[in-house]
């Protein structure tokens, strides 16, 4: 197995030339791209099978990174980003510098500031943030672990990360809160 700083700098090398990954995030084996990329993007939904219409999540290595991916960040985003203790990914209302295939047809944006050391670092290496999906086909279960990935899906990327493969079971997907400008807010994934 590679060790964490050689397989960031892989995964960084792919991600700057337009691939797209298979690696594993602070939930469950994911597949990125760089999110300022449509057409790494449009790769993604190719190889998933899944309809553009269903916007992907972005992983950012800090809560500072928001300011420029949204609008107007509520206020209370900043306490439940501090306080929450599992993975949390929040929707935020208007998007904004994010290719038009990533951002939902209501306009909003599903974003997780990542606490995992992998994908902060990759994240802060590539200086955007990286679209996460799940590593499945669309209408498939999400794989439990690295060896339940579809084989369709580990040579449909242009990397797979060799970091954590072995780990068998996985952290259940982020909680997802719809959070509103005006603060309110709906779990849509607890």
């Amino acid at each position: 197995m590679s060790d964490l700083q050689t397989e960031i700098k892989n995964a960084h090398a792919i991600l700057k030339q337009g691939g797209i990954i298979l690696y594993p995030t602070d939930t469950i084996w994911g597949i990125g791209c760089d999110a300022s990329n449509p057409d790494a993007i449009d790769k993604i939904y190719k190889l998933k099978k899944r309809s553009d219409q269903k916007s992907m999540i972005l992983l950012v290595d800090n809560e500072n990174r928001l300011d420029s991916l949204i609008e107007r960040v509520p206020e209370q985003a900043w306490t439940l980003i501090e306080y929450a203790e599992k993975p949390l990914t929040i929707v935020y209302d208007r998007a904004k510098n994010l290719p038009q295939n990533l951002i939902a047809a209501d306009g909003s944006i599903a974003i997780r500031v990542t606490r995992d050391e992998f994908c902060r670092k990759l994240a802060e290496r590539l200086r955007k943030p990286i679209v996460s999906t799940s590593a499945n086909i669309s209408g498939q279960p999400h794989p439990a672990s690295f060896s339940d990935i579809d084989p369709a899906i580990v040579s449909g990327v242009d990397y797979v990360v060799d970091w954590k493969r072995d780990q068998k079971g996985s952290t259940p997907p982020s909680t997802i809160i719809r959070l509103k400008e005006n603060g309110q807010f709906e779990f849509l994934r607890k």
